[in-house]
């Protein structure tokens, strides 16, 4: 594998991590103002399609670092693909989720998932233009 390949997987590899961190900040913002306002936390249970559901989707992330470890050029336009389309739906959400929940909320999304994102489809694009 060239050092471009491992270079381009290193940048998917940290957004797939920063939207990981994102969610898990998200998750611990909800709880606290829920803690602040009701003076106890929520009864949280979790229905096994919902858990399914949610370890499908941010498990996706993962397809576009395997993806480019390939290092085809097909490959490269499906992480490409891929990576852009999870960016895109991830800063989405979290702006959404921003709007709700405050400011820092946005910020984190757009710390955590769009600059590496935006960072990792930048080297992706470069890397099959050459």
């Amino acid at each position: 594998m060239n050092k471009e390949a491992n270079r381009i997987t290193l940048f998917w590899l940290t957004t797939a991590v920063g939207a990981v961190l994102f969610v898990t900040l998200q998750l611990f913002f909800f709880l606290n103002d829920y803690v602040i306002a009701q003076g106890k936390g929520p009864n949280i249970t979790f229905e096994t399609n919902m858990l399914w559901m949610f370890s499908a989707y941010y498990g996706t992330w993962i397809v576009t670092v395997l993806l480019t470890l390939i290092g085809t050029t097909k490959s490269q336009w499906l992480a490409l693909i891929i990576g852009t389309l999870l960016v895109a739906l991830n800063t989405l959400g979290g702006i959404v989720d921003g709007m709700r929940d405050g400011a820092h909320v946005t910020f984190s999304a757009l710390f955590f998932i769009t600059l590496p994102g935006v960072c990792a489809m930048v080297a992706t694009w470069r890397a099959l233009k050459k």
